[in-house]
């Protein structure tokens, strides 16, 4: 099944080098405390994604790692700020702990200096954008490895996520910067490639220690493994090899027994979430009172909404399938003021644009009152007596046509966003092929190369919702009809992206399950005020179908809902294919082949 993917943003290393500059100079002047803090952290990603982007820019060039001036001096910008955020977490915020600003300076007029590329790719770092995974973490992990790596080990950060958390690591054991790898290969069996320079550099020690440092393990753990392999098949002792993992768990079901046996006896200290933020044993406040200046003391201890949990509370516990491993973490916090939603929107500039995103949807009165955003978490007006939406009346459809075109006005794409058209057929052949059969994918043979570029020269991509299913819409009291849930999924760890509005087009027939004369009501109240392209409503559907019965498949794993949930999909499907495939839906005719 096909549902992942990963999201990039291209830009000029020296327009990124200065927003470093200005945003350094802002945090100066913020608040102490966690507002400062927060805004270190979004530096550091900031220059994280930079080091990753330049070093990967000449990873492909030269089809190997291999260190360059640039890399040096773009990871020295990541050290400095490493160790910003370390003194700031030490100390709560406080400006007075804070490292000299004089070396942050020196690097960033290091880096600019040097010949850089016109544009840089930067992959987003899923944990920090969706998996509530903090690089302060990796700075107490750190200090849990054994004395034998406290020597000024050799820290290596797999990219992307890994060049960031390995400078955590490596300001938390005085080490040099990290030298950062990129594994490749097939998923399940990754490899490096490093130069015979680079080669000399991580063996130059023969009594050296080693730290690999990255987010996961996934489903083998064969990045980590691959580092690891290297090593000794270069003669590194295997005691002498640790990990810093984003999560105390053992490796997927896809491992090889060489790395199982590995990952088994190895040293891998975690600390999670719970234990950086909720114990209470830190400098930084607990997340109950990160918001008291804006929403008042807690009155009652946060409660845990994550993993579908948030179901009970609208009565749905059961009756409405849930996605736990990608849920993002949310909690119910209680005040004097009311109650309010904290969910993880994201750290560093993402969840900066969750933030504004919610401000205009609630200004539109589609979506609850955003309160304020700290440290990745953004706290919402909790919707108390909201009742889940179960029938579809007219004005269902005439709100659901509002938000489409709401969303399809206010909110243009960023350049490069989201997955092409053909990835979207080839997800859902893929999809379908594995669920149905290869049969039922005849549905899509019209669909043809010269078809799909016409779509696609035609398209206006927008931050679409991607998550238009019932329970996502809640009706108030007085009436109205307000959703939920509304703010990222564009920007989701999966593969769609940000899409035309037809996607959500639909997606919101599919869910809502409307009939033929429903769909063409909520089509022309769209066209109104956007246009709205019938043929690429009428790709979108099959392959709209197609995600969800991959996504849902993935989710069967973690909640039993979701079986029913993927079956449901399936079903839409055998209704709908024959249709899709050779007549007339929704006013489109679709694509015969000929």
């Amino acid at each position: 099944m096909l549902v992942y993917g990963d999201q990039e943003v291209c830009e000029h290393p020296c327009r990124r080098i200065g927003r470093l500059r200005r945003g350094f100079a802002d945090a100066g002047c913020a608040a102490s405390g966690l507002e400062r803090h927060g805004a270190l952290v979004t530096l550091f990603i900031e220059a994280s994604e930079l080091a990753q982007g330049l070093a990967d820019r000449e990873f492909h060039a030269a089809g190997m790692d291999d260190p360059t001036p640039a890399q040096d001096a773009a990871m020295a910008v990541v050290m400095a700020l490493a160790g910003h955020v370390a003194a700031s977490w030490r100390s709560a915020g406080s400006s007075d702990a804070l490292p000299d600003a004089a070396e942050l300076s020196d690097s960033l007029d290091r880096l600019s200096t040097l010949p850089l590329p016109d544009s840089v790719t930067m992959r987003r770092a899923e944990g920090y954008a969706f998996y509530s995974l903090y690089p302060e973490a990796y700075l107490e992990a750190a200090e849990r490895l054994p004395p034998c790596f406290a020597g000024s080990p050799v820290v290596i950060g797999l990219r992307s996520i890994g060049t960031g958390l390995a400078a955590m690591a490596a300001v938390t054991l005085d080490a040099r910067a990290p030298v950062t790898l990129r594994p490749v290969g097939p998923p399940f069996q990754r490899e490096i490639r490093v130069s015979e320079r680079l080669r000399a550099i991580l063996l130059a020690n023969p009594e050296a220690a080693y730290v690999i440092v990255d987010e996961g393990p996934g489903l083998s753990g064969s990045s980590f493994g691959a580092v690891a392999d290297w090593l000794e098949d270069h003669g590194v002792a295997s005691d002498r090899i640790a990990f810093l993992p984003g999560h105390g768990g053992e490796l997927g079901p896809h491992a090889s027994d060489r790395h199982r046996r590995r990952w088994a006896e190895a040293v891998r200290p975690v600390v999670g979430f719970d234990e950086l933020f909720r114990s209470g044993k830190r400098p930084i406040p607990t997340p109950e009172h990160w918001f008291a200046d804006t929403l008042g003391p807690p009155v009652a201890p946060l409660e845990e909404l994550s993993g579908g949990a948030w179901r009970r509370l609208y009565g749905t516990d059961g009756g409405v399938p849930a996605n736990p491993q990608q849920e993002r973490r949310k909690f119910l916090l209680r005040t004097g003021k009311g109650s309010w939603l904290l969910k993880y929107a994201g750290l560093g500039l993402t969840g900066a644009d969750v933030l504004e995103r919610a401000r205009t949807l609630h200004a539109a009165g589609f979506t609850a009152e955003p309160m304020a955003l700290r440290h990745g978490f953004l706290a919402e007006r909790w919707l108390e007596r909201g009742w889940r939406l179960t029938e579809v009346t007219p004005d269902t459809v005439d709100r659901l046509a509002d938000y489409l075109a709401f969303r399809a006005l206010r909110f243009p794409a960023p350049p490069g966003a989201g997955a092409a058209l053909p990835d979207l057929l080839t997800m859902a052949r893929t999809n379908i092929g594995e669920a149905l059969g290869e049969d039922a994918t005849t549905a899509l043979d019209g669909w043809t190369a010269d078809r799909l570029a016409g779509l696609e020269a035609g398209m206006r991509r927008v931050v679409t919702d991607n998550r238009l299913h019932r329970w996502e819409w809640l009706r108030l009291p007085d009436g109205r009809l307000m959703k939920t849930d509304a703010l990222d999924h564009a920007t989701a760890h999966d593969l769609i992206g940000c899409q035309d509005i037809a996607w959500d087009a639909a997606g919101g027939i599919v869910e809502f399950g409307l009939s033929d004369e429903q769909a063409e009501t909520l089509c022309r109240a769209v066209e109104v005020e956007v246009p709205l392209d019938r043929r690429l409503l009428a790709f979108c559907l099959p392959c709209y179908i197609a995600f969800q019965i991959g996504y849902w498949t993935f989710a069967t794993g973690s909640d039993p809902s979701a079986a029913g949930e993927r079956r449901r999909y399936e079903e839409q499907w055998k209704r709908r294919w024959p249709t899709v495939a050779g007549g007339i839906r929704y006013g489109v005719t679709a694509p015969r082949g000929d």
